[in-house]
């Protein structure tokens, strides 16, 4: 089946086309899942278009990651035309707002502040962001408020730490954590010998957390960044497992552990 090319609207820019597309998906004689959709229903596929994007990006795909980038522009969109139906705002109100902030928060580049390094920017970044939040009356309850709460775990436990160590509330060196690391796997022991679900559950958690702290502390990458490394290189292993097994006509299924941690060790050797 060939798909029809789609028809282009004339006389419009790329964006405000790809506006027009969207309040025609949204109309009465649009298309009925368009219709229904809502910022919620959205959510789940927001973050699988930015885990794509990030796929691309890892691949150096550059066709994917302009095809990515134009999913994500699409949702942009779509909440923004969600949003003015309801008279709460629109895309060029969301545009508008991300120039200015940009501006506001950059004086170094659009006015006459000076910024030698990244960390003078970081700090000046974070000074500018504290005033518009006083601005707007926004109140921080506790140092942990301002962590998205639907980041990556990791990355959400990684950006709790700092912020307690901002003020203090840190390790003094790494073979403190490492002994703390000691301490939660001999307490996840003891809960998988006393055999309650919830304990261990609780001591995985914590052994977790605790590694998260370690690789945060050693400022080099974040737990996040270290453990899809990690998975990536499982991947590679498997896939060697699963190759060779179909030389011999055979599959992970109606193979032996030990024929498989065979290869796994020859993937292994393979540096892969």
């Amino acid at each position: 089946m060939v798909l029809p090319m789609a028809k282009s609207l004339k006389n419009q820019n790329p964006v405000d086309e790809l506006i027009s597309v969207m309040r025609k998906l949204r109309s009465e004689k649009g298309c009925p899942w368009d219709r229904e959709q809502t910022h919620k229903s959205l959510k789940k596929y927001l973050v699988e278009e930015s885990a794509e994007l990030m796929d691309s990006i890892d691949d150096n795909d550059d066709q994917g990651i302009c095809e990515e980038l134009g999913d994500l522009l699409m949702h942009i969109v779509f909440h923004s035309q969600i949003a003015e139906e309801k008279g709460r705002f629109t895309f060029k109100d969301v545009a508008d707002g991300i120039t200015e902030k940009m501006i506001r928060r950059h004086p170094h580049v659009f006015a006459d502040r000076k910024a030698p390094d990244s960390a003078a920017v970081i700090k000046m970044w974070d000074d500018i962001k504290k005033t518009e939040k006083k601005n707007r009356n926004i109140k921080r309850n506790s140092i942990m408020d301002g962590v998205p709460r639907h980041l990556p775990s990791l990355l959400r436990a990684h950006e709790i730490q700092r912020k307690a160590a901002k003020v203090g509330f840190d390790w003094s060196n790494s073979a403190q954590i490492i002994e703390k690391i000691d301490e939660e796997i001999a307490e996840l022991k003891n809960a998988v010998r006393g055999g309650n679900e919830s304990e261990i559950n609780e001591e995985i958690g914590d052994l977790l957390f605790s590694v998260v702290n370690l690789a945060r502390y050693r400022n080099l990458e974040s737990a996040e960044e270290i453990i899809v490394r990690t998975i990536q290189k499982f991947e590679r292993r498997f896939r060697y497992i699963e190759e060779r097994l179909a030389e011999i006509d055979k599959t992970p299924e109606g193979s032996s552990l030990e024929e498989m941690e065979k290869l796994w060790n020859e993937s292994k050797k393979k540096g892969l």
